[in-house]
């Protein structure tokens, strides 16, 4: 039976709400752009089912002749993954710029072919192809299924449009698919477009948003598998929203690819895939500070805004510069105010870090040296016609960089030195779906052509990976000006494994309270997709919030990947507010001043989650299903998440709510971060969240190292390590350090400690275990933070005891001390760095609280 998609393509006559927040002051802002109208598959064609003439044994799988002059090969590149690919007979198989590894070690494995089925087993998954008609079903080493064609459509092409339909049950969920608008974690009833668009104040049923990562996983029976559908044209995912039997995926051009992997945890896939399509770097730790910016700041408004923040002794690490830098928009050019010593001098002396932003369109000027330089060495993207294409975008008249060549992604980034000279330390790609103010649907038309001879594609075929290329020119840029220091890049585009370059926020949200809500579900998306780091405008981009949207939006910005205020320009917007966070009074300012202190003292768990991700993929906003997917009560939950391994946030995002219900997940016991107050996992707890207060549960036998409040990330060597443990019966932590800024880690100058504390009997012992010692470290002691225990008796090393002090300042001080806060029930303990006996805390006699 039809169900119709929960989200409907947004119509123009539904923006009556925008017209009247916004100006007609630039193009497109009474209505969200959408591309041209869908592709839909031709029915009667899916029902033509392919079916299997020949079958021939390869090394690394098996080749299929096909009927309709198709062949299919099937390959197994790991034990638990596969490729598959449909392809007309002789055609090459296909690789996006999107992977990174191509090159992989065949497994072992078993190959049948009786009868109507061929197979192929690994010691992890086993892949049985029907040949009559042609399907493929994927089986776990059980021999459960975990995922099989609906072999009534099965796969194939409708004309040029590559398709596989998938059989489901109605519990089946899933996530990733990148940058999703909606306010629902779970994508199961959607209907999904991924053409990367300018969707200026979308909206919650917004279907094409910037980005495009075709890639998602279904959770099934508790046990998770992912598909990587690797074709950058426009493309569709019906993820049950026509009925509960099936789901599908289809493009509109290019080749039927797709890896398919097994977990069966979230996390085990979402590594493989990150291996498939490479992980992010690791960040500068400058990048994870918080980040403040306009359309629109002059350039006396940069420099007060940054000493303002100073003044206020509100913590903040960079200062962007929007569009008005250029000198009238044209790239890698400055405007003399933007450019003067006396501004960048200020901003160095105050020690804040600066982002330019760039875009990819180059006005059409001769004499103007990027315009001279790309025509005479014919850089640009073609008209059909073989003239270059003109669009009109921020400067004007505009030619349009063919990112696709190797020779123009190479001069892209040789002139971003005209920034870095400047002292720029990273870039910020915008614009670059491409946007084209003239253009039909806001880009470049779709006969437009890059590439050449072999390589040319149509603007169609290439416009999802236009912004990765020029993420990889801009972080190859970056590499080469700035060669010590780890890159920067920030885009709002992005394809399958442009987190190998960039980090991501999600473009041009509203001030509105349901933005603030699909943000959490957004951002939990875009890290299942394989980028970790995410964020979306704190405060919203296009209009301006309340003080009580601004107080909510910073207690949940404060917590994301990517951590930005950014908004529009004041032409554009009926209420002229600011967004700095004194701009709504001192109760704002206060709540503010809170929640991104919060984040500075959380700095060491915070980028010690970073390097996770760049080890695993793993993200660092986490959807609860991500670490219970046991637990079928979180699989819907959208307003709650992980903040890394340990703790879980439940913030409001509704207007005048002053409490909430808070799920906490089965199989833990969680603790109040607040009030101490102990949980059993399994049950909602009702809670007051008054407009200061975010709610915040501590997962047990957990540790989360932390600092003192900095006023930007590097102010002051980390010499005493807090380890705020909530211990039940042994929390253990690796702690890895290095110096957060250049890329000598890659030559092993970096320490990994191993911290556990176990109760045993009637003390707590700690142990230290120092894995690797590559890196110079001022670390010097650490504090202890045992939360909710006994008072103790004594606490000693062997045969060294420590003494007892009369305030948390002192037992920071001084090494072997220790400090009872009788009030909190806490006890903090100062164990030197290099103490390499068992530290043991013996318990007064007593219960804990």
């Amino acid at each position: 039976m039809y169900k119709p998609s929960k989200r409907l393509t947004r119509l123009l006559a539904t923006t009556a709400m925008a017209a009247t927040l916004f100006t007609a002051a630039a193009p497109n802002v009474l209505a969200v752009t959408q591309p041209h109208p869908d592709q839909e598959l031709n029915q009667e064609n899916v029902k033509k089912q392919l079916e299997v003439q020949s079958v021939k044994q390869l090394e690394d799988g098996v080749k299929l002749t096909l009927t309709d002059q198709k062949e299919a090969y099937i390959r197994l590149f790991a034990e638990d993954m596969a490729k598959v690919s449909i392809l007309e007979a002789g055609e090459e198989e296909y690789f996006s710029e999107g992977i990174a590894k191509k090159e992989w070690d065949t497994p072992s494995f078993d190959f049948e072919n009786e009868g109507n089925v061929v197979t192929l087993s690994t010691d992890e998954i086993t892949i049985k192809i029907k040949k009559e008609p042609f399907g493929v079903k994927f089986l776990d080493k059980e021999g459960n299924v975990i995922n099989e064609d609906y072999m009534q459509n099965g796969a194939g092409y409708d004309g040029d449009k590559p398709y596989v339909y998938k059989k489901t049950n109605e519990d089946e969920a899933f996530y990733g698919f990148g940058e999703q608008a909606g306010l629902n974690v779970n994508q199961r009833g959607e209907s999904i477009g991924m053409f990367n668009t300018d969707a200026y104040a979308y909206q919650p049923d917004t279907k094409y948003l910037y980005t495009s990562i075709p890639f998602f996983m279904g959770l099934k029976n508790e046990k998770a598998y992912g598909i990587f559908f690797d074709n950058a044209n426009r493309s569709y995912f019906e993820m049950a929203s026509e009925s509960d039997d099936y789901y599908y995926f289809y493009a509109d051009d290019g080749k039927l690819t797709y890896y398919f992997m097994y977990g069966p945890e979230i996390q085990d896939v979402l590594d493989r895939y990150t291996e498939l399509t490479g992980k992010m770097e690791k960040p500068a730790k400058w990048t994870l500070g918080l980040h403040q910016s306009k359309w629109g700041y002059t350039a006396d408004e940069i420099e007060s805004v940054a000493k303002t923040y100073r003044d206020k002794e509100i913590p903040l690490d960079t200062m962007h510069f929007d569009i008005d830098y250029m000198d009238e928009y044209r790239v890698y050019t400055w405007a003399d105010d933007y450019a003067s010593d006396e501004l960048h001098n200020s901003l160095d002396d105050m020690n804040f870090h600066k982002i330019a932003i760039n875009d990819p369109a180059v006005k059409k000027d001769p004499g103007y040296y990027m315009y001279d330089e790309g025509t005479a060495n014919d850089y640009w993207a073609k008209n059909p016609d073989g003239t270059n294409f003109v669009g009109e975008v921020w400067p004007g008249d505009s030619v349009f960089p063919d990112f696709s060549k190797e020779e123009v992604r190479d001069w892209w980034a040789d002139n971003s030195k005209v920034l870095y000279d400047q002292g720029i330390d990273g870039v910020w790609n915008d614009m670059n779906e491409p946007a084209v103010f003239d253009g039909p649907f806001h880009t470049a038309p779709l006969d437009v052509t890059f590439g050449e001879g072999d390589n040319e594609r149509t603007h169609a075929q290439y416009h999802n990976l236009y912004g990765h290329d020029e993420a990889e020119a801009t972080y190859e840029g970056a590499v080469q000006h700035n060669p010590e220091e780890r890159p920067f890049v920030l885009t709002r585009d992005m394809y399958a494994g442009t987190q190998r370059y960039a980090a991501l926020w999600t473009g041009d949200n509203v001030s509105e309270w349901d933005h603030l809500q699909m943000s959490i579900p957004m951002n939990a998306n875009v890290g299942l997709s394989g980028q970790p780091f995410v964020g979306n405008d704190i405060g919203g981009f296009a209009g301006r919030p309340d003080a009580e949207m601004y107080a909510r939006w910073i207690e949940v910005g404060a917590f994301l990947p990517f951590s930005r205020v950014h908004y529009d320009s004041d032409s554009k917007a009926a209420v002229k507010q600011g967004q700095e966070p004194w701009a709504f009074g001192q109760e704002v300012e206060d709540i503010s001043k809170k929640y991104i202190e919060m984040r500075y003292k959380l700095m060491p768990y915070l980028y010690n989650t970073f390097v996770d991700a760049s080890e695993t993929g793993s993200p660092v906003q986490q959807p609860l299903v991500y670490q219970f997917q046991e637990d079928e009560n979180t699989y819907d939950i959208s307003d709650q998440f992980m903040f890394g391994e340990a703790m879980m946030l439940a913030p409001v995002v509704q207007e005048g709510q002053t409490e909430r219900d808070v799920y906490l997940p089965e199989g833990e016991t969680w603790v109040d971060y607040w009030t101490g107050k102990e949980y059993q996992g399994g049950q909602t707890v009702h809670t007051k969240a008054e407009l200061d207060h975010l709610p915040i549960y501590m997962k047990k036998d957990s540790v989360i190292p932390t600092r003192e409040v900095q006023q930007y990330t590097d102010e002051k060597p980390l010499e005493n390590l807090v380890l705020d443990t909530y211990l039940s019966e042994e929390a253990s932590y690796s702690f890895y350090e290095d110096d957060g800024a250049t890329i000598d880690y890659k030559d092993g100058e970096f320490n990994i400690t191993n911290f556990t504390m176990t109760r045993k009997g009637n003390h707590i012992e700690f142990t230290q275990e120092k894995e690797a010692t590559g890196y110079d470290s001022e670390l010097d002691s650490y504090t202890l933070k045992l939360n909710n225990e006994k008072a103790p008796k004594k606490v000693q090393a062997a045969r060294s005891k420590y003494s007892e002090v009369s305030s948390v300042e002192e037992v920071k001080a001084e090494q072997e001390t220790y400090f009872y806060d009788t009030e909190t029930s806490t006890l903090y303990v100062n164990v030197p760095a290099n103490e390499d006996k068992n530290v043991k805390i013996f318990a007064s006699k007593g219960k804990r609280k």
